[in-house]
């Protein structure tokens, strides 16, 4: 295993005891977990054969048993509802919401390790739980911080692609093509040409994913230093959790609160079951053998569709659109009623209300407006986000074109970053793809372990649907 090089900026210039004092007990802290930072790993092996052992058996029981019914509409509404695939690490149902291997989003911030200081719980944490399906102690899931910060470190080569991207390049291109060059570090892809046997395949997938998870927030940041700051780069601290680090790179080292936000972010937007676009697509070019790089980079390029991971830039450029239309930083009720009929009556959507699955308000809004009400219950634009929330579902069942018209994830989540200074609303899918990767990630570690199959459902033509049914 990789060490992390704590001491050697000091080469450059003498030291004495109280500059070398913080990286001292970060290295302290280091060794004293070493012996389980790989512990992650080790405990995944333990559970592959029981779960290999437990795909068998359903296979065997239940190998015959019908899941679903397919309809004609289906097929053409996107497949869906189609009930077509394996996705162990979370649950998504219509009434409850997201569940994280059985746990609401309530439970597992009540459940997880809290990072030290803070109420939030960490995305270290919360990918134990998703590898696993086992709430990890506050060692285990600072073992999971020390081997992410052990791996950070971005080759030069990546480095100076992204340097040499126009800044006009949008942060989500820019993200997906240094995903895509980080595939020339798969430990996977040397593996396989290497010949290794198919019931190893997990071990080099878990290591591409460790090490991809790692350096998403040197990524994310350059991008965003290049693009909207000055193109000054921070680097990571060894003594810190994941969110913190990229709170620091981003450059929000002074705002503590920031570091909570990113720890939240980050944990609610990590996974959403397996039908979603950016967790499909991981699933269906990992199931090729591409390895986690091109499997994810994949991901990020469904993400940055407008149906999906843009959603939450479009609901903010409404609320700003509405404001300014209005003339008023907080409208009435009754201001934001008309403005959603106006809407409406346009032929638009109310972006962030609506929901392809849940018939309820998405549990991920609701933690936070939690969040918000903690932290900044007087914000404008928070009051003008709870506002519509009394107002807008009225709408949209008036409206009647809305099977569900509670708000989703996107609805809240670029009020909050605009809030603590994070106004470029072109990089919030970029935190977006950053937190997907823990779920995409733990489940492409899962489909390797399993043996899954490459993904190749059945197609039909609009003639062949339609002589099916003449017949």
């Amino acid at each position: 295993m990789r060490r992390a090089p704590i001491i050697l900026l000091c080469r450059e210039r003498p030291c004495g005891i109280a500059q070398l004092a913080p990286a001292i007990a970060a290295l302290a802290r280091f060794k004293s977990t070493a012996s389980s930072a790989s512990s992650l790993k080790q405990r995944v092996q333990e559970l592959i054969p029981e779960k290999v052992a437990e795909v068998k058996e359903v296979k065997q029981k239940y190998g015959d048993r019908v899941l679903g019914e397919t309809t004609v509409n289906m097929a053409y509404g996107g497949m869906r509802g189609i009930k077509g695939m394996v996705w162990d690490t979370s649950l998504l149902d219509a009434s409850e919401g997201i569940r994280f291997r059985g746990m609401t989003i309530p439970e597992v911030q009540e459940a997880l390790p809290k990072a030290e200081g803070t109420s939030e719980v960490t995305p270290e944490g919360l990918y134990w739980l998703l590898l696993t399906g086992e709430v990890p102690t506050l060692a285990q899931a600072q073992s999971v911080t020390d081997e992410l910060n052990s791996r950070a470190v971005l080759p030069s080569f990546v480095e100076d692609l992204i340097d040499r991207c126009p800044n006009t390049l949008h942060p989500m291109s820019q993200f997906s093509i240094a995903v895509n060059a980080l595939q020339h570090e798969s430990k996977f892809a040397k593996a396989y040409q290497a010949g290794i046997n198919r019931k190893d395949y997990w071990d080099p997938v878990f290591e591409d994913s460790l090490d991809l998870l790692a350096k998403l927030p040197l990524i994310a940041s350059r991008i965003y230093r290049n693009v909207f700051k000055d193109g000054k780069y921070g680097s990571i601290d060894t003594s810190v959790d994941y969110s913190q680090n990229f709170a620091n790179l981003l450059g929000f080292s002074e705002n503590k609160e920031f570091a909570d936000l990113m720890r939240m972010y980050l944990v609610i937007h990590s996974d959403h079951e397996g039908g979603n676009v950016s967790a499909h697509t991981t699933h269906l070019v990992g199931s090729a053998l591409s390895d986690p790089y091109l499997s994810f980079a994949a991901g990020l390029n469904g993400l940055a569709g407008p149906l999906h991971g843009l959603a939450n830039q479009e609901v903010l450029r409404w609320i700003l659109d509405m404001t300014t239309a209005i003339g008023t930083e907080t409208p009435t009720e009754d201001q934001i009623r008309d403005y959603c009929w106006k809407t409406l009556n346009s032929g638009r959507v109310v972006p962030g209300y609506g929901h392809a699955v849940l018939r309820k308000t998405d549990p991920r809004y609701m933690a936070q407006r939690e969040f918000a009400l903690k932290h900044l219950p007087n914000d404008n634009l928070f009051k003008t986000v709870s506002a519509m929330y009394k107002v807008v579902p009225g709408v949209l069942t008036e409206h009647g074109k809305t099977k569900n018209p509670w708000p989703n994830v996107d609805a809240h989540s670029g009020v909050l970053l605009r809030h603590y200074g994070l106004v470029e609303q072109d990089f919030y899918t970029v935190l977006f793809g950053v937190s997907r990767a823990y779920g995409v990630l733990a489940q492409l570690i899962w489909d390797r372990a399993l043996g899954m199959s490459i993904e190749r459902p059945k197609s039909l033509t609009t003639e062949s649907i339609r002589k099916m049914f003449e017949k």
